[in-house]
């Protein structure tokens, strides 16, 4: 298994920033490479929303399926999928820090096929640092608001 942790402080009120990073449609307002978000679940928010995330990987477009598993409010919101033969659990975090937020997401990588485990070793500094530029267009989104 692979593990990813970003941790960041935004000056914001917690609130907004988890509207931000458990609302996939606000979500997707903050992270400029998401191109389209396409709901599969009546659901839009919250345990059991559903939605196919498009983004800009690389100079292509991947799509992703994703699901909500976990939600409370204004404290962590956990959103799995399973893309290239691995299930990726992703689980935000936000706590008050003053006057603002802090922010942290892990999210781990659990390979489910051979190939899957071969690659992960050799993408996981990719991802790492696509995550590392949602979390500061989250930051950047947030503190433009506040």
């Amino acid at each position: 298994m692979s593990n990813i942790t970003v941790s960041l402080r935004i000056e914001a009120p917690v609130e907004a920033v988890f509207r931000t990073v458990a609302h996939v449609e606000e979500f997707s307002r903050a992270v400029p490479h998401i191109l389209r978000v396409e709901f599969l679940s009546e659901a839009k928010e919250g345990v059991g929303a559903r939605f196919r995330e498009t983004r800009r990987i690389m100079g292509s477009e991947a799509s992703t399926e994703l699901e909500v598993t976990e939600y409370v409010e204004n404290e962590r919101v956990r959103i799995v999928s399973e893309a290239g033969g691995a299930l990726w659990d992703t689980v935000f975090t936000v706590a008050a820090d003053g006057r603002g937020t802090a922010l942290r997401m892990t999210m781990d990588a659990e390979p489910r096929t051979t190939s899957a485990e071969m690659m992960l070793p050799f993408i996981i500094g990719t991802v790492r640092k696509a995550v590392e530029q949602d979390m500061e267009a989250v930051k950047a989104f947030c503190e433009r608001a506040a």
